[in-house]
């Protein structure tokens, strides 16, 4: 089954629905899949395996995704805010492929054998009327190479094929879901599996995409306002500040599902986000790019039961991220690949349809039919998967573990402390030791006695950071992951 079958589906179902853009003047279901059977035979007609991606957000991003997988080409969303050098490398490494980039930005893309570089508007805009190309239906095709979010060396490129987002769509999507008033917004860039995710799944449900190209928290509100978007999805760091905008004390009147993800959604955000919008469903959903978006889900029904629980196992799992997927498995092993017992701590392995475990020119990583994630965890007795963070960021102290997040969370809860970030450092009598890089909130200068104190008072002492500094500021990606590294990398030039 090809991506592009999932699109016909819903114009032949729904076809006048607006599939995205504004509520009255956006690009319709029908409209969207004859645009993108005219984009695939433009693209046929050329030598390119491949079409790069570098342009932001729009209706023709929609209709270049669906009309490659049509056309049976590959989508190479890549990262347009890297540096030119750094971008004209990963295009390089496609040829022979097809760019389509923003206006005014062909340049940055260099020229070299087997690329062309074209303007997404003109591009999209010249495609003739011509009848759509047959569409190849094998499910091994690829349809997705994502690069993924390393901070350091080259990114590995994840291999996603047909079958892989098909399954995902198929086994988490209700065809003709949604109702024709909803709406979803979405403000992650299209290079994040997210952002794939969405442009599927929504297709597939009939939801209304609405599409920021860069996300701004008041900006966020003001759309979601005019727009009257039901559903949204947002990393961690974006809903922190879309919760300072609502204080403006107005609210989000239309918004019924808002959906959070990408990184560790610290329990002070998510507990003002639940008091502030009583009436919204919230879901967190934990996925990684080879697992072609989530594999685990936090819903609506969890998030309340935990919220309103004195029971302190049930309270806890605000902090999870739900349980599987109905359409997948996951298991918590050890060093040596054995299962542990619920309630342990090891590394999240998962199985099913939609996980890819497969990278360009590297292979498959699977061990029978299992996808090793380097996310380190523990499952409870009632089958709640709690992520506990890279397996490499898990701080070795002594003969203990310890988890960066469940030290961040205590932090957060000072008064004086706006956000916070844990990292181990190398240490010659623990092997390594506990260090803390808090922003102040305004108005607040915390001692570093004061929080180590605090952390010692609400944790075990083998918690206490050994070091404590004061930032205006912490580095994360555009992705709103926070970047350990350099923080690590700071601090051992100090």
């Amino acid at each position: 089954m090809n991506v592009a079958m999932l699109l016909e589906m819903s114009a032949g179902a729904f076809g006048d629905r607006v599939a995205v853009g504004d509520q009255h003047t956006g690009l319709t279901y029908e409209g969207l899949h004859e645009r993108a059977g005219h984009f695939a035979a433009r693209l046929q007609t050329g030598g390119a395996e491949r079409l790069l991606w570098t342009d932001l957000t729009s209706e023709n991003l929609l209709v270049a995704f669906f009309g490659s997988a049509w056309a049976g080409k590959p989508f190479v969303p890549l990262n347009y805010r890297l540096a030119d050098d750094r971008l004209q490398q990963l295009i390089t490494k496609q040829a022979p492929a097809m760019v389509l980039c923003a206006d005014g930005t062909a340049d940055r893309h260099g020229v070299g054998p087997g690329i062309e570089v074209h303007n997404t508007r003109a591009f999209v805009d010249g495609c003739a009327v011509v009848d759509a190309p047959e569409r190849d239906d094998d499910p091994e095709g690829i349809a997705v190479l994502l690069h993924t979010s390393g901070t350091s060396g080259d990114p590995k490129i994840a291999v996603l094929r047909h079958r892989h987002l098909t399954s995902y769509v198929l086994g988490s999507v209700e065809f003709m879901g949604a109702g024709d008033d909803e709406a979803t917004l979405v403000s992650v860039p299209p290079y994040h599996i997210a952002g794939i995710a969405a442009m599927l799944s929504s297709t597939f449900a009939g939801r209304r995409l609405v599409q920021m190209a860069a996300f701004d928290p008041v900006e966020w509100v003001k759309l979601v306002r005019a727009q009257n978007v039901t559903h949204a999805m947002v990393v961690p760091t974006m809903m922190a500040r879309i919760l300072d905008v609502l204080d403006d004390g107005l609210g989000l009147a239309s918004m019924r599902h808002l959906s959070y993800g990408g990184g560790r959604m610290p329990l002070p955000v998510i507990e003002k986000a639940m008091r502030l919008l009583p009436h919204v469903n919230f879901v967190n959903a934990y996925g990684l790019t080879e697992t072609s978006s989530s594999i685990a889900v936090l819903g609506p029904d969890d998030h309340r039961d935990a919220m309103a629980s004195d029971d302190t196992a049930v309270r806890a799992r605000l902090g999870s991220v739900g349980r599987p997927l109905p359409t997948v498995e996951i298991t918590i092993r050890d060093a040596e690949g054995a299962e542990v017992a619920p309630g342990e701590s090891g590394e999240v392995w998962v199985r099913g349809e939609q996980v890819s475990g497969e990278y360009a020119n590297r292979g498959l990583t699977m061990i029978d039919g299992w996808f090793p994630t380097h996310d380190g965890g523990h499952l409870d007795e009632g089958g709640f998967l709690f992520v506990e963070g890279r397996i490499d960021d898990v701080i070795v102290r002594g003969a203990e573990n310890l988890s960066p997040g469940e030290i961040e969370d205590v932090l957060l809860l000072h008064p004086a402390v706006a956000d916070a970030v844990v990292i181990g450092v190398p240490d010659d009598e623990w092997g390594e030791a506990v260090a803390a890089f808090v922003v102040p909130a305004e108005g607040h200068t915390p001692t570093a006695d004061e929080l180590k104190a605090w952390v010692t008072t609400h944790l075990r002492s083998s918690r206490q950071p050994a070091y404590v500094e004061l930032r205006t500021e912490l580095p994360y990606n555009d992705l709103g992951k926070v970047l350990r590294r350099v923080l690590r990398d700071e601090f051992t030039k100090q």
